[in-house]
């Protein structure tokens, strides 16, 4: 199970890792949180009236789409987009959205899903949400309490019989090495470095989590669907953008897997891992 805040956040994190799984005869389900409905429209051929008139709309087809093209299940929790605010200062988030949550309470609709679903590997983000986004950050939150709760009888109780996952893993999917990697890689070959700007403008503050990763998972050959995915997501991603500028065969050479931190382990396990699976396989 992939726990997501938004559609388009399974696409960019974690995708060609669940298309690998899914290839292979597991059982994945994105659970994501709200309906995208306060999200941008990021691609400049999609901004237009009647594609703001219908945005959640919108995004439910793509998010439809895009777990079409990975082969997995998704399940909508249910909660409304906070947005992205922005301004000195912040404006608060709008009543009612995901952001202002109880984290105990809003984890109830996961454990529910978690107790049916019966995950053994749960992924989800960091506890600054991958980004400082109030839908990630509350996502990484209903995220432990869920993980923790479903196997305790005493915890929601009346929401499925209890289930606990085996392993919980963090996303890293945006750190310094990689793009550094990719950018040298690009620059090698003799093409031009849409990472470039990036590099330059990094901050050294800490939020890299690079040193955590523990787990690294080769999906190169599924990077096809995780593009293919993404651009599923039309309002969110321009597909003439930078994030399909580094050629396939660079990204699939430099830096052919996408890299997670494990957080819990019920299963033994050691370290550095190259399936999510490892230590669950072996108990069957």
């Amino acid at each position: 199970m992939a726990v997501h805040a938004h559609p388009d956040d399974e696409s960019s994190k974690g995708a060609a890792t669940m298309a690998k799984y899914a290839s292979e005869g597991v059982h994945v389900l994105v659970a994501t949180c709200t309906g995208g409905e306060r999200g941008s429209v990021l691609n400049p051929k999609m901004d237009r009236p009647d594609v703001w008139e219908n945005i959640a709309e919108i995004r439910r087809a793509e998010m439809a789409a895009a777990r079409a093209i990975l082969g997995v299940d998704q399940a909508w929790l249910g909660f409304v987009d906070s947005g992205l605010p922005e301004g000195d200062p912040l404006p608060p988030l709008p009543d009612g959205c995901f952001g202002l949550q109880d984290p105990q309470a809003a984890a109830g609709p996961l454990v529910q899903l978690m107790r049916d679903f019966r995950p053994h590997v749960v992924l989800t983000y960091d506890e600054d949400g991958g980004y400082p986004h109030p839908d990630h950050i509350m996502c990484h939150k209903i995220s432990v309490v869920a993980f923790e709760a479903a196997g305790d009888p005493e915890q929601f109780p009346g929401m499925g019989e209890p289930w606990q996952p085996r392993k919980l893993y963090y996303h890293h999917t945006f750190t310094r090495a990689k793009f550094q990697a990719l950018h040298e890689g690009m620059v090698a070959a003799g093409l031009d470095s849409p990472y470039q700007e990036m590099l330059d403008n990094w901050m050294d503050d800490g939020t890299d989590k690079g040193h955590r990763i523990t787990t690294r998972v080769e999906c190169a050959e599924f990077f096809p669907v995780r593009d293919d995915a993404l651009r599923a997501h039309a309002t969110q991603v321009d597909p003439d953008g930078p994030w399909f500028r580094a050629p396939q065969e660079v990204q699939q050479r430099i830096w052919p897997t996408e890299d997670y931190e494990l957080v819990t382990s019920h299963v033994e396990t050691s370290m550095p891992e190259t399936d999510l699976f490892a230590g669950v396989r072996a108990t069957g």
